[in-house]
């Protein structure tokens, strides 16, 4: 009976291996920059070599991480991993790390914003910024983790709310952009703990979703989509997100340019698993391919119910629209098309 146990521990061990083997993200021919909360990294003693092999496997440009508990332990997992390196702050530190690959990716600087005391009401870890360098044009890429928890009310009166110190930080981090980064190509990434889609009144991101001409969330497809594929599934709830300048959307709308909640529980054969192991986030990609900018069309098979038709700010639009729609399945896929 022992042999027969310990063969199927082994075995299934095997099928982690692979499964989680077959992960992949990045691409020779795209720039991928990628948000991850990983519960105050390690949770117990597999976890490194879970983020090891996954930050290996998804082979991205950028990895833009919160909540690394243990810096010298991550130093050594990204030592593992031909040709990354990390950056940790010099100064306060709050969890925030970015990993790169250094082969791609040419950096100019990397510094902290809001680090003055009278700021760490909005911003509990400030800000990280990474200025650099992918085929080269420059890119701005500003790390986050905004406040927590809260009762789902902005009460705008009291500025230790946990929804207003969201919307200060949302205030604050949009008037930066706008005062130093007004022409540069910008990618905003992050745990920001709180929903896209609650009611403009209740919104913390609003000044940012009604500046449309300025920026775009590029997850908002997901945030409006079915809950199997957002990126905090254990209260579900989309968190995580990506948002873009106008420098960037052109690039954007190429027809291979994607983002995602990348679904590693799904090659760990469990949600429970994953979490167990290694977060209660997911990760949350976006995938820039300046190939072909030129509006294609793709044809949309009937195999799958399509239960929505949007365009980039979630109206509802007819299939024939010009420009950037988004169909949405009834599985909770989400396709880009571009006509």
């Amino acid at each position: 009976m022992r042999k027969i146990l310990l063969a199927i521990l082994l075995n299934t061990q095997i099928i982690y291996a692979q499964n989680l083997n077959n992960l992949s993200f990045g691409s020779d021919s795209t720039f991928e920059v990628v948000s991850w909360n990983i519960e105050w990294f390690p949770k117990n003693n597999s976890t490194a070599n879970y983020v090891g092999t996954i930050l290996s496997n998804m082979s991205s440009d950028v990895y833009a991480l919160q909540e690394i508990d243990d810096t010298n332990l991550l130093k050594q997992v990204v030592s593992n991993i031909p040709g990354y390196e990390c950056y940790f702050s010099s100064t306060y530190y709050g969890g925030l790390t970015y990993v790169y690959n250094i082969n791609t990716v040419q950096i100019n600087a990397k510094y902290e914003i809001y680090t003055a005391q009278p700021f760490w009401n909005a911003f509990p870890r400030s800000p990280q910024v990474l200025d650099l360098n992918f085929n080269g044009d420059n890119y701005i890429i500003i790390n986050n983790h905004f406040k927590c928890c809260g009762d789902g009310t902005l009460d705008i009166n009291n500025t230790n709310d946990e929804e207003n110190r969201r919307l200060q930080a949302s205030t604050l981090l949009k008037e930066y952009i706008d005062n130093n980064f007004s022409n540069k190509k910008v990618i905003i990434v992050g745990d920001l703990n709180d929903e896209l889609t609650d009611p403009i009144t209740n919104n913390v991101f609003q000044e940012f979703i009604s500046d449309n001409g300025n920026y775009l969330f590029t997850d908002i497809q997901i945030a409006q989509g079915s809950s199997t594929n957002w990126s905090y599934p254990t209260w579900p709830s989309h968190l995580d997100h990506i948002l873009i300048t106008n420098e960037l959307f052109s690039d954007f709308q190429n027809p291979n340019s994607n983002v995602s909640v990348v679904r590693v529980d799904d090659y760990m054969n469990s949600w429970n698993n994953y979490e167990n192991n290694i977060s209660d986030h997911r990760p949350v990609g976006l995938k820039l391919d300046f190939g072909n900018t030129n509006p294609t069309s793709e044809v949309i098979n009937n195999e799958k119910k399509i239960i929505s038709v949007v365009d980039a700010l979630g109206r509802d639009v007819e299939t024939d629209t010009e420009g950037i729609i988004f169909y949405i399945f009834e599985d909770g896929e989400v396709r880009k098309i571009i006509r």
